[in-house]
């Protein structure tokens, strides 16, 4: 990526006095500055080229050794280097060079002006580097800067300046040599001169820019998100400095565009690239035609249009990418040092749209692009191995098209070539590693070469291992170093290692540092590993392994939340202090993933830059919180503190009552773990009847009826029993059919295995309970209704045991564990209906059932309370949430599966969101009965996160929790409500207890839906009334 750095001398005194006698030689020299000060104020050609002839003619007319004359011809070196500037020609820098090392020469020790000289010469030689790539220039360039810099006392006005031109020079060197101690130096430098800086100093934009172009080139090597990070804010504030029609402008805008697309590349986040878009477009807009840097600017813009190309596969982006390149291209002089960066892009740019077109002659063009690009660069060049590894690329896409041999056994020696010019440490390290697997896997696709295949995996093994880099490329070799070993090597222990590494990995890329829907984000594209993970576990006879990966893989966010909230008792005893910082960050972590906005391309810089200052400070919280960990685990007995659970530790606190049932759906096979209490392992039981392809089919069966009966929110309106749909093939595929499925093909199976038979309805012994931890496109169905329905032969799961869900199996274990009683003071009900919400359907049925319940709930001595519609705030609703132990909101639910912690209950006077509810402390937290629309429903493209209400209210502290899959009619609503209440009070009474708790509530739903069911007929409609009531946690 190309950067520019401010390499002006605008702190420095622009223009040298130079007192001459009144003759000639000075009238001259006097119009040439006069001239000179008008282009700086007016930007005109014609004053500079004036500017620059007087001085030239004033020069001969200055006796050699005046003292005078090299202030002259430091004038004359600064009018050639503003030439440079605009026009670009090379003889006028080397002009510029003459002229100020002739001026340096001529200016005695100790004179004042030397540092000044020195300075202004740094530059020029820098500026011919910029151009040349010649390192004795820039060689020469830290030299003379580093001389200026020593010659310069503490609190001299100039100080910030040189340090920060010397920083630039360093800064020049890493681009060319990528060593990491010349970037680290220039940010040293950089960051000192911002610092000696006061806010409104006219210098700070151009320091603020020079310090985020290296902060920037620091990151490229290393990674180190707070680097990206600094760069950002600090280019933005630059940005915001510089005044409209400042000719900086353009500059800062392309290479603030710059960092954001670094930082898309290492987070995946869209409105990153959106920004960068944006900016850069407004750098080309405010550049004029034949602009010097107007092709560095096209180039950039065309750089991002093609990087959000491949993300979102717009072909209007490419086509615009494309055309912005090509002028960058056309319009760059033969020779820049530039054009090798400029022809390699527009060449990635003609294979990105091959990729998606298919089209010869593009893949041709970036064939040969590339091998411009490749021809022109120099050896030793940082960006070298970048674009050999590109040149791989364009003949490996048009070997998949050709199939010729040579092309892929070019790209594979090419990729060979740019991994060994890749520096140790270098965060390009994995990223090229693994291109060097991909293509010896292609070069053994089309030779057989088993010879090949072993290279490929160890390339892909010591990507997916390496200690530097981005997590996602190291997680994209984990990935298919896995699968490539099943396909050739299916009993290779090296699977699990593959697998161990990819799953670790996930954690890293949706790490704390992001809010939570960017964690969502990132997980989107790993939907699916941790089935596919256990999947290959259980082919390997290694069940234990697998259900470390899915509880480890799965419903990340919520853990780490979990994570966030653990209890600190045992870790106080032995460190208070300790403890109390990991509260106060857990807290801190926690309120910053969940309440930092997201800036948009209409939001004020002002704003952008408040937002990117919480999002640094978030990332300094991540970055505490993983050392506080550290710290933690340091002390004996606290070693896996936080740490993923092993098999033996999930095995542990096991509920009593019945087992705990994960179930793993993937392509390659479907597996059902049983976990019971006693056992030091899960009983493994296969499901060869079942797959991910009936999963799905199930799934889209119930989607079609659902919106067949138009069941989208909690209505009044009864519809009409519709019979059973017949497919265009004529097999069945109503709600019957899916429910019959499943009992034969999941449920039955894993009910035989674990021995479970049918229960006496006419017994008074406790049920059964059983808990499911479905996965992958099975989170979606019914398993506690699964059963056939119609027939001589009808059974179902409810025929033995009462069904309950957990997202995860420590989300169950850790309510088993910590058992608690809930107090007298604070047992009770707390109930509010919300029967008419603006913007969505009356539901005045809430008004009858919450009356009803409480009602029943006073009969029952239960201390209770219930606020209806407008006589209830959000914040009264928080207030009695956090006195009650039990609640009941019988109103709309609204889900966003996009931010979870943005899904919210829809009140008369506002909304509450579950964010709130999770800052709110909860600590008697028992029972909530969500008597509201599509609770418990996910999101598809995140099935294993337990994107629903029902996970937020478990998250938030609630032992248990009742919602729905679906929408629910009003009517039916009330019922389950009321027989459900009744149930609990009958059985509160029964115990002699005084305190109300949730305890029996999934024996109460279980009663309440089978009352519900007997009472309907056996229609779609019907089974579709009772189904999705829902029960979670213990």
């Amino acid at each position: 990526m190309e950067h520019r750095s401010s390499l002006s001398t605008t702190n420095e005194t622009p223009v040298e006095a130079v007192h001459v006698p009144d003759d000639l030689g000075g009238r001259l020299h006097d119009q040439g500055i006069e001239h000179l000060c008008n282009f700086k104020r007016t930007g005109e050609l014609s004053a500079l080229t004036e500017a620059t002839k007087f001085l030239q003619q004033a020069v001969p007319h200055i006796p050699h050794g005046h003292p005078e004359l090299p202030a002259l011809l430091n004038n004359l070196g600064n009018a050639f280097t503003c030439h440079y500037e605009v026009t670009g020609k090379l003889t006028e820098i080397n002009e510029a060079i003459l002229m100020k090392q002739k001026a340096v020469d001529l200016t005695p020790k100790g004179h004042p002006d030397l540092p000044r000289r020195l300075n202004n010469l740094g530059n020029s030689f820098a500026r011919r580097f910029e151009r040349t790539s010649e390192l004795a220039d820039i060689t020469a360039a830290i030299l003379v800067h580093q001389k200026a810099l020593d010659l310069t006392p503490k609190g001299d006005t100039n100080l910030p300046a040189r340090l920060s031109n010397l920083g630039s020079s360093f800064a020049c060197r890493f681009n060319q040599t990528a060593a990491l101690a010349d970037i680290s130096r220039a940010v040293a430098l950089r960051r000192e001169a911002t610092d000696l800086v006061p806010r409104g100093h006219p210098n700070l934009p151009d320091l603020l820019n020079n310090l985020g172009t290296s902060l920037t080139g620091r990151f490229e090597q290393t990674g180190e998100l707070s680097d990206i990070s600094d760069a950002i804010s600090a280019q933005q504030r630059a940005v915001d400095l510089t005044l409209k029609g400042h000719p900086q402008l353009p500059c800062r805008l392309n290479n603030l565009g710059g960092s954001f697309i670094r930082r898309f590349e290492r987070t995946d986040d869209l409105s990153d690239l959106t920004e960068a878009i944006s900016l850069r477009q407004k750098a080309v807009n405010i550049t004029p035609a034949g602009h010097a840097d107007l092709p560095l600017y096209l180039h950039g813009l065309g750089s991002a249009l093609s990087r959000r190309f491949v993300r979102t596969k717009q072909l209007a982006d490419i086509s615009r990418a494309i055309t912005a390149l090509k002028t960058a291209v056309d319009i760059t002089p033969h020779g820049h040092p530039s054009r090798p960066a400029r022809l390699n892009n527009l060449g990635n740019t003609f294979n990105y749209r091959f990729e998606q077109t298919r089209e010869p002659t593009d893949v041709s063009e970036a064939v040969s692009l590339h091998q411009k690009a490749v021809d022109l660069t120099p050896a030793g060049y940082s960006n070298l191995p970048t674009y050999i590894g590109n040149l791989a690329h364009s003949l490996t896409s048009r070997f998949e098209l050709m199939g010729e041999h040579t092309d892929v056994s070019n790209a594979t020696l090419l990729r060979q070539r740019a991994l060994g010019l890749t520096p140790v440490g270098h965060s390009d390290l994995p990223r090229r590693q693994f291109y060097l697997g991909e293509t010896f896997y292609n070069r053994f696709t089309s030779s057989g070469d088993l010879g090949d295949l072993e290279s490929s995996l160890s390339m892909y093994k010591a990507s997916a291992t390496s200690n530097v880099g981005p997590p996602r490329d190291k997680l994209d070799a984990a990935t298919r170093w896995a699968r490539r070993l099943i396909q050739h090597h299916p009993q290779s222990p090296e699977i699990v290692h593959a697998f161990d590494t990819a799953i670790c990995l996930v954690a890293l890329i949706a790490g704390l540092e992001q809010t939570v829907r960017g964690r969502h984000t990132q997980l989107e594209r790993t939907s699916g590993l941790a089935l596919e993970a256990a999947a290959a576990a259980c082919a390997l006879g290694r069940p234990e392994k697998a259900l470390e990966w899915l509880e480890q893989g799965r419903c990340l966010v919520w853990n780490q939340l979990n994570n966030l909230r653990t209890p600190l008792d045992d870790l106080r005893i032995r460190d208070e202090n300790l403890a109390q910082s990991i509260a106060d960050t857990s807290k801190a972590l926690e309120h910053a993933g969940s309440s930092r906005h997201q800036a948009h391309a209409d939001m004020p810089l002002s704003k952008k830059i408040v937002l990117e200052d919480e999002a640094r400070a978030h990332l300094d919280l991540a970055r505490k919180w993983d050392g506080l960990l550290k710290t933690a685990r340091a002390i004996p007995g606290f070693e896996s503190f936080l740490v993923p659970s092993p098999c033996s530790t999930l095995m542990q606190h096991l509920p009593e009552s019945g087992p705990i049932v994960l179930i793993n759906v993937d392509d390659r096979r479907c597996d059902a773990f049983a976990l019971l209490a006693g056992l030091d392992k899960p009983v493994h039981i296969p499901l060869p009847n079942f797959s991910i392809e009936k999963a799905s089919t199930y799934r889209t069966v119930f989607v079609s009826q659902l919106r067949i009966h138009s069941l989208r929110s909690r209505e009044v309106e009864p519809r009409g029993v519709r019979p059973a749909p017949i497919g265009k093939r004529g097999e069945d595929v109503s709600v019957h059919r899916v429910l019959r499925g499943l009992f034969e093909e999941v449920v039955k199976p894993i009910l035989d295995a674990l021995g479970f038979s049918k229960f006496d309805r006419t017994a008074a012994d406790v049920l059964p309970r059983l808990w499911w931890c479905p996965t992958g496109a099975l989170s979606f169905l019914p398993l506690h209704a699964a059963g056939i329905y119609r027939g001589p032969n009808q059974e179902s799961v409810n025929d033995y045991a009462v069904s309950s869900y957990t997202p995860t199996i420590t989300a169950l274990t850790d309510r088993v564990k910590n058992h608690r009683l809930v107090g007298s003071t604070a047992s009770g009900l707390f109930l509010t209906s919300q029967p008419s919400v603006d913007g969505a359907p009356p539901i005045p049925g809430t008004t009858k059932e919450v009356r009803s319940i409480y009602e029943r709930a006073k009969e029952s001595g239960v201390d209770a309370l219930k606020l209806e519609g407008d006589d209830m705030t959000v914040a009264q609703c928080l207030e009695h949430m956090q006195a009650f132990s039990c609640i009941h909101l019988a109103c709309h639910g609204s889900q966003n599966a996009a931010e979870p912690l943005q899904s919210r209950f829809l009140f008369h006077q506002g909304s509450l969101e579950l964010g709130t509810i999770l800052k709110s402390n909860l600590e008697h937290a028992d029972l909530a009965f969500l008597s509201a629309c599509q609770t418990s429903t996910g999101k598809e493209t995140l099935s294993d996160e337990a994107v629903h209400l029902a996970a937020g209210m478990l998250a938030a502290g609630y032992r248990r929790v009742v919602g729905t899959m679906w929408s629910i009619g009003d009517k039916p609503a009330q019922d389950v409500a009321t027989m459900f209440y009744d149930h609990l009070f009958a059985r509160q009474a029964g115990t002699g207890g005084t305190a109300f708790n949730g305890a029996q509530s999934a024996l109460a739903l279980h009663h309440a839906t089978q009352q519900l069911r007997l009472s309907l007929d056996d229609s779609e409609k019907s089974l579709l009334t009772w189904i999705p009531f829902v029960h979670f946690g213990v």
